[in-house]
């Protein structure tokens, strides 16, 4: 695809994840909610959860051109590495740090953020063990 040209919905579902914007509101809503659900707060916390990352996402896939993300190192790097396996995998990280706040195990919540990383940084670990 050359520059200019309308990206397809599977790209901008793809790209949106590394913007800006949605890495900061994901992880400081996420951060957020993790201090709510250790505090009980369920219903705000599935608010600040959801809401705000669905949102920005929206937005970012409907308004923002998302063809300099697709030619930067890191889009480069999550066309090669970002499966639906390793969404999943962020997902389940995340998925584990919440049942971890809400039941008072701050070590299992660093845990599921260390999967979460590892979601993230698996095509590099991959590339970087290979080559050794």
């Amino acid at each position: 695809m050359k520059w200019g040209v309308k990206m397809e919905f599977k790209e901008k579902k793809l790209y949106h994840q590394i913007h800006p914007y949605k890495l900061l509101t994901d992880w400081i809503t996420g951060g957020i909610a993790l201090y709510l659900l250790w505090q009980h707060h369920l219903f705000i916390a599935l608010l600040v959860m959801l809401i705000p990352p669905i949102v920005v996402s929206l937005l970012i896939v409907r308004f923002l051109n998302l063809e300099k993300l697709k030619h930067s190192t890191f889009g480069k790097y999550i066309l090669g590495s970002m499966t639906t396996s390793m969404e999943m995998v962020r997902l389940a990280g995340y998925v584990l740090a919440v049942f971890a706040a809400w039941y008072h195990f701050g070590w299992l919540i660093l845990l599921g953020l260390m999967i979460v990383f590892y979601g993230w940084l698996r095509g590099f670990l991959v590339l970087k063990f290979r080559a050794k």
